[in-house]
């Protein structure tokens, strides 16, 4: 049998990190067992339907390199994009309800929503279970036809009431649930659209999907979705429930806490493959001490049974630590041209900038990025004058008197070092070998010279950085720091 996954997401916004590692996952799987990888928009939940998510959504994924395989003809209906869209296939939902109450397993529902709230509201004042009674359950077809007059019936399904519901999930081994209180549940709603109770079983089925992997907030629902399968009379998939992202306080990774869309990440500057990277390692563990996997490599490495079943701790610094190590392997010209972005966004430069003198800003702070939208702020003074606070300049004990006239006398050097000898090592020879000559220490020197070409406590060092100015910057940066202090 052909291996099928799906990513199933529904477009209400953005494509979030926990979804993201659904789809990596599945993505994962098909292709370590040579199968098939399909894309279907669960977007049966009008209320909450978001035009142009799924556009969103599919963008996000190609970006990210999960391409989806394009749905056959042969396996499901019309074919959109290669993707599947649940709101063009209503009446395939509604065929199978029907069938369904036609063979006595599922039933229509007429209750108002006053009375399911009055109902839920006594039976919590009671201390019981919450959920339907079953009123309509044994309406005879005159009641039916007549309370169809006046009423959009929902159609609800027959749950077990008695014994276990035992399945075998793939992360967490074999489970067991107690029909005992299990709630007929709502299969069609009055608008006539499906519940994802009852599209997701029809289209797995249809789409012929192998292993459904979805989050653990699914596991209550399983006992529906197994009596489900079992009343429509088909063979259910592998299911795998992944673990909760979490964040580091044990809370609940979130939309409402804002900052867990994909598309979040990628604008602040992270690396697609380090944060798919990250997102591989959110649940998995390969078992050993590697943390770095190429795309080939984690199909190569990736299995269910290394999913752990606790859930995943989101480790923003782990993050920072991956993208880092992602953009010092990044060929130099490649960077350059996805931090032009940043720089303009800070307008720092324009469309039109030197190329040359960008590289060696990039090069500078190459090893110490940790996400590219960093760069702005580190290397401002590399495009604008720089403004800080006089007292900066001060190295220890130093007064601004004494700073003056060192940075007075540092300039005297710089301006008899020629352009063509204007580079981090003779630079570092010469003024090194000056700071010797005037009986001072390299701290004296160095740090009000580094201090007022980058008007920061932490720079490159001062060579490196006044290699990437160049010389009419370096002596006009001092000529400005010296118009500080004097």
């Amino acid at each position: 049998m052909k291996i099928r996954t799906r990513f199933a997401p529904s477009p209400t916004g953005y494509l979030h990190i926990g979804g993201l590692r659904t789809a990596l996952y599945a993505f994962l799987l098909a292709k370590r067992l040579k199968g098939e990888f399909l894309l279907r928009i669960e977007d049966t939940d009008r209320e909450r339907f978001v035009p142009g998510a799924d556009v969103s959504l599919m963008r996000v994924l190609k970006e990210m390199g999960l391409e989806w395989d394009k749905v056959k003809e042969s396996v499901i209906g019309n074919q959109e994009s290669g993707v599947v869209y649940q709101s063009k296939r209503l009446d395939v939902y509604k065929k199978f309800a029907e069938k369904l109450i036609a063979e006595h397993k599922a039933y229509y529902c007429f209750c108002s929503k006053e009375r399911l709230d009055d109902l839920r509201a006594r039976q919590t004042a009671q201390k019981l279970p919450t959920g339907y009674d079953g009123l309509c359950q044994n309406l005879i077809v005159e009641e039916i036809n007549e309370k169809k007059k006046n009423i959009t019936p929902v159609v609800r399904l027959k749950m077990p009431k008695t014994g276990a519901c035992c399945f075998h999930d793939a992360i967490r081994g074999n489970i067991e649930f107690s029909y005992a209180g299990q709630e007929d549940v709502i299969l069609m709603k009055s608008d006539g659209f499906p519940t994802y109770h009852l599209a997701h079983v029809i289209d797995d089925n249809e789409m012929k999907i192998t292993h459904v992997i979805r989050g653990e907030e699914w596991l209550p629902t399983i006992p529906k979705h197994l009596a489900l399968w079992e009343a429509l009379g088909w063979e259910k998939p592998i299911y795998a429930h992944l673990p909760l992202i979490v964040n580091p306080d044990k809370t609940k990774l979130s939309k409402r806490q804002g900052h867990v869309a994909v598309e979040d990440y990628l604008n602040k500057g992270y690396l697609k493959d380090a944060l798919l990277n990250f997102i591989l390692l959110l649940g998995w563990n390969p078992g050993t001490e590697k943390e770095i996997f190429s795309m080939e490599e984690m199909i190569q490495e990736f299995s269910m049974e290394k999913i752990h079943k606790s859930p995943a701790v989101f480790n923003t610094e782990k993050l920072d630590w991956i993208n880092g190590f992602y953009i010092r392997k990044t060929p130099l010209n490649l960077l350059v041209e996805m931090c032009v972005p940043y720089l303009q966004e800070k307008d720092l430069i324009g469309e039109r900038y030197d190329k040359k003198y960008l590289e060696k800003i990039v090069l500078l702070e190459q090893e110490r990025l940790k996400k590219l939208s960093e760069l702005p702020e580190l290397t401002d003074y590399f495009f604008k004058d720089t403004v800080y606070d006089k007292n900066l300049l001060l190295w220890k004990n130093q007064t601004l008197q004494e700073v003056a006239t060192i940075l007075e006398n540092l300039l005297k050097k710089i301006e008899t070092i020629t352009d063509i000898n204007f580079n981090k090592n003779y630079l570092e020879k010469e003024i090194l070998a000056y700071v010797k000559e005037c009986n001072l220490k390299n701290g004296d020197v160095l740090w009000p010279f580094r201090v007022a070409m980058t008007g920061k406590k932490a720079s490159p060092g001062p060579f490196e950085v006044a290699d990437a100015l160049g010389k009419e910057r370096v002596v006009q940066k001092i000529k400005n720091a010296i118009l500080q202090v004097r």
